[in-house]
């Protein structure tokens, strides 16, 4: 993962990155009616969960996937692509 992460970083095309502390460690916020309603764990009760993220720059689709496939989770487990919503 290491290689990756410096690889990219250095390449430009990784702008940052992180790990997330497992699910159970995850708050809920929530407002309802003005009420402020908080819960412990996770959002959904699933066996696949999102272990971290990687915010990429990349040209198009195609670049992005080849960034991902390099990636090592790509083989470990599954790596999701999202464009970013621009205002």
């Amino acid at each position: 993962m290491e290689k990756w992460v410096a690889e990219r970083d250095a390449n430009g095309q990784r702008l940052t990155g992180s790990r997330f502390a497992p699910p159970s460690a995850a708050t809920n916020v929530r407002v309802r009616d003005g009420e402020l309603l908080l819960s412990d764990g996770p959002f959904a009760e699933t066996k696949e969960v999102i272990v971290g993220f990687d915010l990429l720059e990349c040209a198009d689709l195609d670049e992005a996937v080849e960034v991902a496939r390099a990636h090592p989770m790509a083989y470990a487990g599954r790596i999701e692509l999202r464009p970013l919503v621009e205002d």
